[in-house]
Protein backbone atom coordinates (compact mmCIF):
# COMPACT_ATOMS: atom_id res chain seq x y z
CA UNK A 1 0.00 0.00 0.00
CA UNK A 2 1.88 3.37 -1.33
CA UNK A 3 -0.86 5.74 0.24
CA UNK A 4 -2.69 6.28 3.42
CA UNK A 5 -5.20 3.34 4.18
CA UNK A 6 -9.21 3.73 3.35
CA UNK A 7 -10.69 1.48 5.42
CA UNK A 8 -14.92 1.42 4.19
CA UNK A 9 -17.08 0.10 7.11
CA UNK A 10 -20.41 -1.60 5.70
CA UNK A 11 -23.28 -3.75 6.53
CA UNK A 12 -27.47 -3.72 6.71
CA UNK A 13 -29.17 -1.35 8.52
CA UNK A 14 -28.47 -1.24 11.98
CA UNK A 15 -25.25 -3.43 11.94
CA UNK A 16 -23.19 -0.61 13.34
CA UNK A 17 -21.29 0.63 10.57
CA UNK A 18 -21.24 3.91 12.07
CA UNK A 19 -20.49 3.45 15.69
CA UNK A 20 -17.32 1.23 14.85
CA UNK A 21 -16.16 4.03 12.40
CA UNK A 22 -16.34 6.71 15.12
CA UNK A 23 -14.51 3.91 17.72
CA UNK A 24 -12.19 3.62 14.51
CA UNK A 25 -10.89 6.67 14.22
CA UNK A 26 -8.89 7.73 17.14
CA UNK A 27 -7.26 4.05 16.91
CA UNK A 28 -5.85 4.77 13.27
CA UNK A 29 -5.36 8.49 13.01
CA UNK A 30 -8.12 8.57 10.61
CA UNK A 31 -10.36 10.91 9.28
CA UNK A 32 -14.37 10.32 9.16
CA UNK A 33 -16.38 9.92 5.89
CA UNK A 34 -19.79 9.67 7.39
CA UNK A 35 -22.72 9.25 5.44
CA UNK A 36 -25.43 12.07 5.58
CA UNK A 37 -28.54 9.97 5.11
CA UNK A 38 -30.29 12.45 7.61
CA UNK A 39 -29.66 15.10 4.58
CA UNK A 40 -32.01 12.62 2.38
CA UNK A 41 -35.57 14.82 2.51
CA UNK A 42 -37.33 11.64 1.12
CA UNK A 43 -35.92 9.03 3.48
CA UNK A 44 -38.94 9.39 6.22
CA UNK A 45 -41.81 9.08 3.23
CA UNK A 46 -39.72 6.26 1.83
CA UNK A 47 -39.94 4.01 4.50
CA UNK A 48 -43.70 4.60 4.71
CA UNK A 49 -44.45 4.10 1.27
CA UNK A 50 -41.24 2.61 -0.31
CA UNK A 51 -42.94 2.00 -4.20
CA UNK A 52 -43.88 5.48 -4.13
CA UNK A 53 -40.29 7.35 -2.90
CA UNK A 54 -38.08 4.81 -3.86
CA UNK A 55 -36.72 7.00 -7.04
CA UNK A 56 -36.51 10.11 -5.18
CA UNK A 57 -34.61 8.25 -2.34
CA UNK A 58 -32.57 6.62 -4.30
CA UNK A 59 -31.71 9.18 -6.66
CA UNK A 60 -30.34 11.68 -3.92
CA UNK A 61 -28.79 9.45 -2.04
CA UNK A 62 -26.65 8.59 -5.38
CA UNK A 63 -26.02 12.22 -5.96
CA UNK A 64 -25.16 13.00 -2.14
CA UNK A 65 -22.60 10.12 -2.24
CA UNK A 66 -20.95 11.21 -5.48
CA UNK A 67 -20.92 14.34 -3.88
CA UNK A 68 -19.19 13.16 -0.82
CA UNK A 69 -16.68 10.74 -2.70
CA UNK A 70 -14.97 13.42 -4.68
CA UNK A 71 -13.11 14.62 -1.50
CA UNK A 72 -11.60 11.32 -0.79
CA UNK A 73 -8.46 11.61 -3.13
CA UNK A 74 -7.17 15.02 -1.01
CA UNK A 75 -8.37 13.22 2.52
CA UNK A 76 -5.97 10.61 1.79
CA UNK A 77 -3.29 12.63 1.06
CA UNK A 78 -3.45 14.31 4.07
CA UNK A 79 -3.64 11.00 6.28
CA UNK A 80 -5.59 7.43 6.63
CA UNK A 81 -9.53 7.55 5.98
CA UNK A 82 -12.49 5.41 7.67
CA UNK A 83 -15.77 5.82 6.11
CA UNK A 84 -19.13 4.08 6.93
CA UNK A 85 -20.42 3.08 3.72
CA UNK A 86 -18.89 2.51 -0.04
CA UNK A 87 -20.26 4.31 -3.40
CA UNK A 88 -20.54 0.66 -4.33
CA UNK A 89 -23.62 -0.20 -2.30
CA UNK A 90 -26.07 2.28 -3.58
CA UNK A 91 -26.35 0.36 -6.41
CA UNK A 92 -27.53 -2.52 -3.79
CA UNK A 93 -30.39 -0.46 -2.88
CA UNK A 94 -31.65 0.53 -6.42
CA UNK A 95 -31.14 -2.98 -7.74
CA UNK A 96 -33.94 -3.91 -3.96
CA UNK A 97 -35.93 -1.35 -4.34
CA UNK A 98 -36.47 0.30 -8.35
CA UNK A 99 -38.28 -1.18 -11.71
CA UNK A 100 -38.68 -0.75 -15.04
CA UNK A 101 -37.80 2.40 -16.52
CA UNK A 102 -36.83 4.18 -12.93
CA UNK A 103 -33.94 1.08 -12.48
CA UNK A 104 -32.67 1.76 -16.04
CA UNK A 105 -32.16 6.15 -15.73
CA UNK A 106 -30.77 4.82 -12.15
CA UNK A 107 -28.32 2.56 -13.71
CA UNK A 108 -27.11 5.26 -16.90
CA UNK A 109 -26.82 7.93 -13.89
CA UNK A 110 -24.64 5.23 -12.24
CA UNK A 111 -22.44 4.09 -14.24
CA UNK A 112 -21.52 7.74 -15.54
CA UNK A 113 -20.82 8.37 -11.87
CA UNK A 114 -18.94 5.15 -11.03
CA UNK A 115 -16.22 5.63 -13.12
CA UNK A 116 -14.38 8.45 -11.05
CA UNK A 117 -14.72 7.09 -7.41
CA UNK A 118 -11.85 5.78 -5.80
CA UNK A 119 -11.71 2.19 -4.20
CA UNK A 120 -11.55 1.72 -0.73
CA UNK A 121 -8.25 -0.60 0.56
CA UNK A 122 -10.37 -2.54 2.64
CA UNK A 123 -14.25 -3.29 3.04
CA UNK A 124 -15.31 -4.21 6.71
CA UNK A 125 -18.21 -6.19 6.38
CA UNK A 126 -20.14 -5.92 10.02
CA UNK A 127 -23.06 -8.96 9.01
CA UNK A 128 -25.39 -9.80 11.95
CA UNK A 129 -28.86 -11.92 11.69
CA UNK A 130 -32.32 -10.32 10.77
CA UNK A 131 -33.25 -10.78 14.72
CA UNK A 132 -30.29 -8.45 15.73
CA UNK A 133 -30.17 -6.22 13.28
CA UNK A 134 -34.55 -5.50 14.36
CA UNK A 135 -33.16 -5.47 17.98
CA UNK A 136 -30.52 -2.81 17.33
CA UNK A 137 -32.71 -0.84 15.06
CA UNK A 138 -35.42 -0.92 18.03
CA UNK A 139 -32.61 0.51 20.79
CA UNK A 140 -31.22 3.05 18.63
CA UNK A 141 -35.13 4.52 18.00
CA UNK A 142 -35.02 6.60 15.15
CA UNK A 143 -38.50 8.17 14.69
CA UNK A 144 -38.79 6.73 10.65
CA UNK A 145 -37.42 3.68 11.67
CA UNK A 146 -40.19 2.81 14.29
CA UNK A 147 -42.37 0.58 11.85
CA UNK A 148 -39.41 -0.70 9.64
CA UNK A 149 -40.73 -3.39 8.07
CA UNK A 150 -39.23 -6.73 8.92
CA UNK A 151 -39.31 -8.47 5.50
CA UNK A 152 -37.59 -5.65 4.16
CA UNK A 153 -34.78 -5.76 6.15
CA UNK A 154 -34.37 -9.43 5.80
CA UNK A 155 -34.12 -8.96 1.85
CA UNK A 156 -31.71 -6.44 2.19
CA UNK A 157 -29.37 -8.69 4.74
CA UNK A 158 -29.63 -11.30 1.88
CA UNK A 159 -28.77 -8.50 -1.07
CA UNK A 160 -25.61 -7.75 1.38
CA UNK A 161 -24.69 -11.27 1.87
CA UNK A 162 -25.00 -11.96 -1.95
CA UNK A 163 -23.19 -8.84 -3.12
CA UNK A 164 -20.33 -8.24 -0.50
CA UNK A 165 -19.29 -12.24 -0.45
CA UNK A 166 -18.91 -11.91 -4.27
CA UNK A 167 -17.23 -8.73 -4.24
CA UNK A 168 -13.72 -8.77 -6.03
CA UNK A 169 -12.81 -4.99 -6.47
CA UNK A 170 -11.42 -4.36 -2.86
CA UNK A 171 -10.53 -6.80 -0.30
CA UNK A 172 -13.41 -7.96 2.25
CA UNK A 173 -12.87 -8.43 5.75
CA UNK A 174 -16.38 -10.23 7.21
CA UNK A 175 -16.90 -10.25 11.03
CA UNK A 176 -20.19 -11.56 12.33
CA UNK A 177 -21.49 -9.38 15.05
CA UNK A 178 -24.16 -11.00 16.47
CA UNK A 179 -22.67 -11.89 19.73
CA UNK A 180 -20.22 -8.95 19.92
CA UNK A 181 -20.82 -5.65 21.58
CA UNK A 182 -18.04 -3.34 20.44
CA UNK A 183 -19.51 0.00 22.27
CA UNK A 184 -20.14 -1.80 26.18
CA UNK A 185 -17.39 -4.61 25.81
CA UNK A 186 -13.71 -2.68 25.41
CA UNK A 187 -12.71 -6.36 24.47
CA UNK A 188 -15.06 -7.32 21.27
CA UNK A 189 -13.56 -3.58 19.88
CA UNK A 190 -9.61 -4.35 20.68
CA UNK A 191 -11.17 -7.70 18.38
CA UNK A 192 -12.20 -5.81 15.74
CA UNK A 193 -9.64 -3.46 15.57
CA UNK A 194 -6.95 -6.27 15.52
CA UNK A 195 -8.88 -7.64 12.90
CA UNK A 196 -8.89 -4.59 10.95
CA UNK A 197 -5.33 -4.30 11.39
CA UNK A 198 -4.44 -7.23 10.27
CA UNK A 199 -6.30 -7.63 7.00
CA UNK A 200 -4.71 -4.20 6.36
CA UNK A 201 -1.28 -4.90 7.35
CA UNK A 202 -1.08 -1.88 9.27
CA UNK A 203 0.96 -1.67 12.55
CA UNK A 204 -0.62 0.42 15.64
CA UNK A 205 -0.55 3.85 14.64
CA UNK A 206 1.09 6.52 17.34
CA UNK A 207 1.24 9.91 17.35
CA UNK A 208 5.29 10.84 17.21
CA UNK A 209 6.44 12.89 19.94
CA UNK A 210 7.28 16.37 19.41
CA UNK A 211 10.98 16.70 17.83
CA UNK A 212 13.65 18.17 19.92
CA UNK A 213 15.72 19.39 17.37
CA UNK A 214 19.40 18.32 15.03
CA UNK A 215 21.56 18.31 18.36
CA UNK A 216 18.97 15.77 20.20
CA UNK A 217 17.65 12.04 19.01
CA UNK A 218 15.60 9.82 20.84
CA UNK A 219 15.77 6.16 20.84
CA UNK A 220 11.92 4.89 21.63
CA UNK A 221 11.29 1.63 22.33
CA UNK A 222 9.41 -0.36 20.07
CA UNK A 223 5.95 -1.11 21.67
CA UNK A 224 2.46 -1.36 21.11
CA UNK A 225 1.48 0.03 24.26
CA UNK A 226 0.37 3.73 24.89
CA UNK A 227 -1.38 5.30 27.41
CA UNK A 228 -4.53 5.14 25.74
CA UNK A 229 -4.39 1.65 26.03
CA UNK A 230 -3.83 1.60 29.91
CA UNK A 231 -6.75 3.93 30.24
CA UNK A 232 -9.03 1.40 28.29
CA UNK A 233 -7.52 -1.20 30.85
CA UNK A 234 -8.22 0.74 34.10
CA UNK A 235 -11.92 1.20 32.53
CA UNK A 236 -12.56 -2.24 32.20
CA UNK A 237 -10.75 -3.16 35.74
CA UNK A 238 -12.77 -0.16 37.02
CA UNK A 239 -15.91 -2.15 35.93
CA UNK A 240 -14.44 -6.06 36.91
CA UNK A 241 -13.77 -4.73 40.32
CA UNK A 242 -16.25 -2.53 41.11
CA UNK A 243 -14.37 0.65 42.09
CA UNK A 244 -15.29 3.71 43.02
CA UNK A 245 -14.74 6.11 40.55
CA UNK A 246 -15.65 9.07 42.09
CA UNK A 247 -13.16 12.21 41.32
CA UNK A 248 -12.35 13.37 44.73
CA UNK A 249 -11.97 9.99 46.24
CA UNK A 250 -9.35 9.06 43.94
CA UNK A 251 -7.32 12.23 43.94
CA UNK A 252 -7.12 11.64 47.95
CA UNK A 253 -5.48 8.22 46.87
CA UNK A 254 -3.09 9.64 44.70
CA UNK A 255 -2.20 12.51 47.20
CA UNK A 256 -1.61 8.71 49.59
CA UNK A 257 0.48 7.35 47.08
CA UNK A 258 2.57 10.45 46.58
CA UNK A 259 2.86 10.40 50.21
CA UNK A 260 4.36 6.99 50.39
CA UNK A 261 6.34 7.82 46.93
CA UNK A 262 8.19 10.62 49.18
CA UNK A 263 9.20 8.76 52.34
CA UNK A 264 10.78 6.44 49.91
CA UNK A 265 12.90 9.34 48.50
CA UNK A 266 13.39 11.10 51.78
CA UNK A 267 14.72 8.05 52.93
CA UNK A 268 17.77 7.92 49.84
CA UNK A 269 17.89 11.56 50.35
CA UNK A 270 18.74 11.01 54.42
CA UNK A 271 21.37 8.29 53.32
CA UNK A 272 22.96 10.15 50.75
CA UNK A 273 23.14 13.16 53.00
CA UNK A 274 24.47 10.97 55.95
CA UNK A 275 27.31 10.09 53.79
CA UNK A 276 25.81 6.35 54.68
CA UNK A 277 25.56 5.65 50.70
CA UNK A 278 26.08 7.40 47.18
CA UNK A 279 22.70 7.62 45.15
CA UNK A 280 23.09 4.61 43.09
CA UNK A 281 23.51 2.60 46.18
CA UNK A 282 20.52 3.84 48.02
CA UNK A 283 17.87 3.58 45.12
CA UNK A 284 19.41 0.09 44.47
CA UNK A 285 18.34 -0.98 47.93
CA UNK A 286 14.54 0.58 47.99
CA UNK A 287 13.91 -0.23 44.22
CA UNK A 288 11.29 -2.16 43.99
CA UNK A 289 9.44 0.03 46.58
CA UNK A 290 9.72 2.97 44.36
CA UNK A 291 8.53 0.75 41.40
CA UNK A 292 5.73 -0.14 42.78
CA UNK A 293 4.68 3.30 44.32
CA UNK A 294 5.48 5.13 40.92
CA UNK A 295 3.07 2.66 39.13
CA UNK A 296 0.39 3.24 41.72
CA UNK A 297 0.83 7.17 41.09
CA UNK A 298 0.38 6.66 37.64
CA UNK A 299 -2.39 3.85 37.82
CA UNK A 300 -4.14 7.00 39.76
CA UNK A 301 -3.49 9.33 37.26
CA UNK A 302 -5.31 7.24 34.36
CA UNK A 303 -8.05 6.64 36.46
CA UNK A 304 -8.28 10.73 37.61
CA UNK A 305 -8.09 10.93 33.48
CA UNK A 306 -10.96 8.62 32.71
CA UNK A 307 -13.24 9.90 35.19
CA UNK A 308 -12.24 13.66 33.89
CA UNK A 309 -12.63 12.63 30.08
CA UNK A 310 -8.76 13.42 29.59
CA UNK A 311 -7.31 11.56 26.96
CA UNK A 312 -3.75 11.70 28.86
CA UNK A 313 -1.75 10.76 26.00
CA UNK A 314 -2.93 13.57 23.79
CA UNK A 315 -3.06 16.01 26.51
CA UNK A 316 0.92 14.95 27.32
CA UNK A 317 1.91 15.49 23.65
CA UNK A 318 0.34 18.74 23.33
CA UNK A 319 2.50 19.75 27.13
CA UNK A 320 5.42 18.66 25.50
CA UNK A 321 4.68 20.57 22.54
CA UNK A 322 4.58 24.07 24.66
CA UNK A 323 7.50 22.99 26.30
CA UNK A 324 9.81 22.38 23.41
CA UNK A 325 9.18 25.38 22.23
CA UNK A 326 10.12 27.33 25.33
CA UNK A 327 13.47 28.79 27.05
CA UNK A 328 14.54 27.80 30.31
CA UNK A 329 17.07 29.15 33.03
CA UNK A 330 18.83 28.13 35.94
CA UNK A 331 17.62 30.38 39.02
CA UNK A 332 20.42 31.11 41.80
CA UNK A 333 18.15 28.30 43.71
CA UNK A 334 19.57 25.69 41.08
CA UNK A 335 15.96 25.34 39.83
CA UNK A 336 14.60 26.23 36.40
CA UNK A 337 12.06 28.65 35.00
CA UNK A 338 10.75 29.88 32.10
CA UNK A 339 11.50 32.91 30.46
CA UNK A 340 9.68 33.14 27.28
CA UNK A 341 7.85 30.89 24.99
Amino acid sequence: MNHHPYIAVEGVIGVGKTTLARLMQPEFGAQLLLEKFEENPFLADFYADRERYAFQTQIFFLLSRYRQQQAVPAMLRQGPLISDYTFMKDRLFAYLNLRGDELKVYESVYSALAENIPLPDLVVYLRAETDTLMERIAIRDRPYERDMDRSYIEALNRAYDGFFTAYRDSPVLIIDTDELNIVAVPDDLNFVIGQVRAAVGQAVWQEPLPQLGPRETLTLAETERRLADFQRFHRALDTDKGFMTDVYFNFICLQEELGELAAELKAIWSETADGHADQNQAVARRLPALESELADCLAYLLKLSNYLGIDLEEAYLAKMQQNVRRTWREREDRTDEMVNE
